[in-house]
């Protein structure tokens, strides 16, 4: 066990010329360059006087060190001035993988947690004093090297099985709102004869439809207050999930200072602001939303709320409605184009039908979604707990690293994978055991 200033050096190089690459901290992937990542954060007009970095240093976001915003980089390039910067020392440089997969392990990051301060969790800053006073379990180089080499092998297994399952739900979704694109514009009978419906969005349509604006099936409710009721909920835009109406962490107490709009239960809140995110849900219980939301009605016992619920958020309708939208950086819809948007309605005990199989469908994939989900999460979480017993010491993979394959095109091999393991497959049993527990 070392603290970490006898391990490095701290180092503050600045750039002359402001040209070198420009390089960000992913929590997700450590040092990048900022060219690979979505960043929101503008852009300095010189770059010149900013801190570098080179390959093997290890840089860390000191208000972000808390949150996985740190890695050894493989690049050379500008940084944050705000980053700490921080070299190994002659006898240890060659550590410098072994100490990424250290840095970046749960175990690590509850002590950058407890030794980052301040009073926001989004501001808790580590300062280089509080980094370098930590205490770091060191292997020989021998152990190092095997460490490195079976959580590689082991992470790109893993890695690959989670791409291949969000590949799966990727595929699954796009199945699934396939099938409701098809019902709420053909039915469920594959043999109805069909007619132009005179829109070209919605295209051929079951002879026995009609075409009928969204006025003329409901009504645009504004019932305002500044109340909430006992038992109403709270509905934001944030509480709905985009292409299921799924209602995530609703309030019953909750703050608001503008003006909110009443509902019933059945009413349709479909959200008016970016409504190419499809927020379009259902409430089971009355309550109270945000006027982002058009709360629609339906009219009398001919329209079925539940068939309603599936055409609005069905793609061809969303896709319709975002052609129409008002404004370029925040676009809305209102009721003065949804009532006019005339959509083909199938008979009242149609529409039933349609909701019905509609609701099974969607049930039966979603539920094999939230499984693949589920699995995902769990191999994120035994990688986690596996990186972090070995990187501490209390998983023994020499043995187990010396079974891996040279050739990388071997370790697609299941055999490999196998023989890899084999030497510590109890201790990943318990790892999985603990996971699912």
């Amino acid at each position: 066990m070392l603290r970490a200033k006898w391990l490095f050096q701290c180092v503050d190089i600045r750039s002359s010329t402001g040209q070198e690459e420009l390089l960000t901290v992913s929590s997700k992937r450590g040092v990048v360059p900022r060219s690979s990542e979505a960043v929101t954060m503008f852009k300095a007009t010189s770059y010149v006087g900013h801190k570098l970095c080179w390959p093997r240093d290890l840089v860390i976001n000191s208000l972000w060190a808390w949150g996985y915003g740190l890695g050894v980089s493989r690049y050379h390039g500008i940084i944050s001035s705000a980053y700490g910067v921080y070299r190994l020392r002659k006898p240890y440089s060659e550590y410098f993988a072994y100490v990424h997969k250290l840095v970046r392990s749960v175990p690590f990051n509850w002590e950058l947690h407890i030794r980052s301060k301040g009073i926001w969790i989004s501001r808790l800053q580590l300062t280089d004093e509080s980094f370098l006073n930590i205490s770091l379990p060191l292997p020989q180089p021998k152990e190092q090297t095997a460490i490195v080499r079976f959580l590689d092998f082991i992470d790109s297994r893993i890695q690959n099985c989670i791409r291949a399952k969000l590949k799966l739900i990727a595929l699954l979704d796009e199945r699934k709102h396939a099938i409701i694109d098809h019902i709420v514009t053909r039915g469920i009978d594959p043999t109805v004869r069909l007619n132009s419906s005179g829109s070209e969005w919605l295209g051929d349509v079951p002879e026995h439809w009609k075409i009928m604006r969204v006025k003329q099936l409901m009504r645009n409710i504004v019932e305002q207050t500044y109340e909430q009721g006992r038992t109403d909920i709270y509905v934001a835009m944030e509480h709905v999930e985009s292409w299921t109406g799924r209602l995530i962490n609703t309030g019953f107490d909750a703050v608001f200072e503008s003006q909110v709009k009443r509902f019933r239960s059945e009413d349709i809140l479909f959200g008016k602001l970016r409504p190419y995110l499809a927020k379009v849900t259902r409430p089971t219980q009355s309550g109270v939303c945000v006027g982002e939301f058009l709360v629609l009605r339906c009219i009398g016992s001919n329209v079925n709320p539940s068939y309603m619920e599936w055409i609005l958020r069905s793609r061809p309708v969303i896709d319709e409605i975002n052609r129409s939208t008002i404004g370029a950086r925040m676009p809305r819809t209102d009721w003065s184009f949804m009532g006019r948007l005339a959509i083909a309605v199938p008979p009242p005990s149609e529409q039933s039908e349609i909701a019905a199989v509609l609701n099974r469908i969607t049930a039966d994939i979603d539920a094999v979604v939230a499984s693949i989900r589920r699995e995902v999460v769990l191999l994120q979480e035994f990688l986690a707990r596996l990186v972090a017993d070995v990187v501490t010491g209390k998983l023994d993979v020499l043995e187990a690293a010396d079974m891996l394959p040279f050739d990388s095109k071997e370790s697609d091999n299941q055999d490999a994978f196998a023989d890899a393991v084999k030497g510590c497959r109890d201790v990943i049993s318990t790892c999985i055991s603990g996971v699912e527990s």
